[in-house]
Parts: structure tokens; C-alpha cells; sequence
């Protein structure tokens, strides 16, 4: 028997956009993986009195089992109503399915929003395929957002080596033919650590508003979203440098360029590597410092403790979703 997200303690993402639209803000999608890091994410949302959106891609999705990360979903709604009087909204989000049955998968599962991601299929198969995920979702009050245009870079199972920016043309189309609640378009952001070959010096190229302005043009009033959004950290770059690790030349997107985008149609930005990556700076900073440490409580708690500080960040200084609830 499917499982509702209603019985939970997920929302759909419907009211979260319409709300995130008319005030100019970008509701922040935050991937996990572990326990240490829905915590944080839990925690910063809260503190800083954010809604937000629990991603979960298909590889974050094996790793934890399927069963196991219901069960962490509802653990973080019942952690969340002990913290504070006002819950806040609360979505368990798909990120980058690749087929209608992880869709139906996760639907059954008590996730209350999914992503199709079949951007790179043809159109036609893309409309198809899309359409039929929509189908499903509507008979369990679930939300999908569906995707026009690649993104370049790697993250998890998601990989292409070149993008293809969103063809405005298309998106009426797209729209209207699937029935999709949000649509995710690529206008320059990346996957992973590395989304920019730029030398020392130069600037990272600026997003396509053009493309993005055109899209709002097209379809008004619709939900947009962006993937591939971290900035890319280098407090926490050089800190995984200086403690044994090789990130050279890895950047990200300038805050700026997403506040910008976060007061636009875009009301939901995905962010995962940034979250890998203060993980990954402060447990080796641990390691180095205390080479005999050996309990995870030690070296995990710690990051969690950065997590919740670099979340916050987002919810107050880039994404505008902070106070909002």
C-alpha cells in the first residue's frame, strides 16, 4: 500500500512556490545523504525560520534505503515540531528521477514532490514520459517538476559534458502538454565542484538572464527552478587544501547572480556540493588536528555544527527565504 506524505508530515511544493513567487524569494533545496546532514538542514531551517525542500537523488536514495530514509523523513518532521511552536513547511523532494517508475517509487513511499528528469531524451519522449510521471502524482496531491535544457558537470549518477541552454520556444509547450507544477531550465549553472574552466583571475561567465527573462516571458507567473546552484565555498576549498585534499580551481556560482535569479521566477534553487564540501573541509581538519581520533561523534559533529552555519548563510544572505515563516 502506498504511503501518503500527509501521514509524514510533508507538504507538496504548491503553496511553498505561490508564497516564494509574490515575495521575491527562492525556497532553498537542500540534498542529504545522512543523518548528520538532515540535522543540520533541519536545524538551520528552523532557526532561521525558512521553508524548505529535503532532496534526495536516486544515488543518495540507494545508499540510504529507500525504507530507511522514509523513516529519517518523518524522523526530521517530528525532530522539527519538538524544536519549535511554528513548523515550518517541509518537502521530501526526488532529485534527477530518471524513469516513471522511481517516480511511482517515491510517490509510494511518502515523498510529496518529485523531479522527471528526462532532458536528455528527445522532446517528444520528454513530453511523454513527463506527462505520465504528472498522471500518477495528481491521483497523491505530489508535485513534479519536470526539466528543459542539460546541465553540464557531475554530481551523483546525474553526468553530461556539455549543456544545452533551455529553449524558451519550447516551454509553453512543455508546459502545457505535461501538466508539470515547476520546470527546471539551464541558463549556465553546473553540476558538482567544478562548473567553470576559468584561470586565475578571470570571472566566472555570468548566468543567461536573457534566457531566464524570456522563460518568465513565455510562461508568467510560473514556478522556475535552478539546479547545479552551489557557489563553491573557497573558505571551505582551501581549507580541504590545507588539510591533505586537491580541489584546485574549483568554482562555483556567485551568491550575487543567485540572489538576483531568487528575486525573480526562479523560487527553488538546488544545492548539494556545498553541503558535501564543508563536510568534507571540516572532518579532514579534524583528522589532521587529532590524528587519533577515531570516534565519528567527533569528527561528524563538528560538521554539522558548519553545516548549520553555511545553511543559514543561504536561507538569510542568498536564497531571501529566511523569516518568511
Amino acid at each position: 500500500m502506498p504511503v501518503s506524505h500527509k501521514e509524514l508530515g510533508f507538504v507538496n511544493t504548491r503553496e511553498m512556490f505561490r508564497n516564494a513567487m509574490k515575495d521575491g524569494y527562492a525556497v532553498p533545496a537542500y540534498n542529504f545523504n545522512n543523518m548528520e546532514q538532515i540535522q543540520a538542514i533541519i536545524t538551520a531551517c528552523v532557526k532561521s525560520k525558512s521553508p524548505v525542500i529535503l532532496q534526495v537523488s536516486k544515488g543518495a536514495r540507494d545508499y540510504a534505503n529507500a525504507t530507511l530514509l522514509r523513516w529519517m523523513g518523518k524522523g526530521a518532521i517530528e525532530m522539527m515540531k519538538e524544536m519549535t511552536p511554528s513548523p515550518i513547511p517541509v518537502a521530501l523532494h526526488l532529485d534527477h528521477g530518471d524513469s516513471f517508475e522511481i517516480c511511482k517509487s517515491c510517490i509510494d513511499n511518502g515523498f510529496s514532490s518529485v523531479m522527471i528528469d528526462g532532458s536528455a531524451l528527445s522532446y517528444e519522449k520528454n513530453v511523454e514520459v513527463t506527462g505520465k510521471v504528472v498522471e500518477y502524482a495528481r491521483q497523491y496531491d505530489v508535485t513534479v517538476e519536470g526539466e528543459l535544457g542539460v546541465l553540464a558537470g557531475i554530481e551523483d549518477e546525474v553526468s553530461s559534458e556539455h549543456s544545452h541552454y533551455t529553449d524558451p520556444a519550447q516551454v509553453e509547450d512543455f508546459v502545457k502538454k505535461t501538466g508539470v507544477d515547476s520546470l527546471a531550465i539551464s541558463i549556465g549553472t553546473s553540476h558538482g565542484a567544478y562548473k567553470f574552466k576559468v584561470k586565475p583571475g578571470e570571472s566566472v561567465p555570468p548566468l543567461r538572464f536573457d534566457i531566464l527573462e524570456e522563460v518568465e516571458r513565455r510562461i508568467p507567473g510560473f514556478p522556475i527552478v535552478l539546479h547545479g546552484a552551489s557557489s563553491v565555498l573557497q573558505d571551505y576549498i582551501t581549507m580541504i587544501n590545507k588539510y591533505g585534499g586537491k580541489m584546485d580551481n574549483a568554482v562555483g556560482i556567485p551568491e550575487e547572480q543567485l540572489r538576483k535569479a531568487a528575486k525573480s521566477a526562479v523560487c527553488k534553487i538546488n544545492i548539494d556540493s556545498d553541503g558535501r564540501l564543508v563536510m568534507t573541509a571540516v572532518i579532514r581538519k579534524v583528522f589532521a588536528e587529532k590524528p587519533g581520533e577515531f570516534d565519528p561523534r567527533k569528527y561528524l559533529g563538528p560538521a554539522r555544527e558548519d553545516l548549520v552555519k553555511m545553511y543559514m548563510s543561504k536561507n538569510e544572505n542568498v536564497l531571501g527565504s529566511a523569516n518568511r515563516y
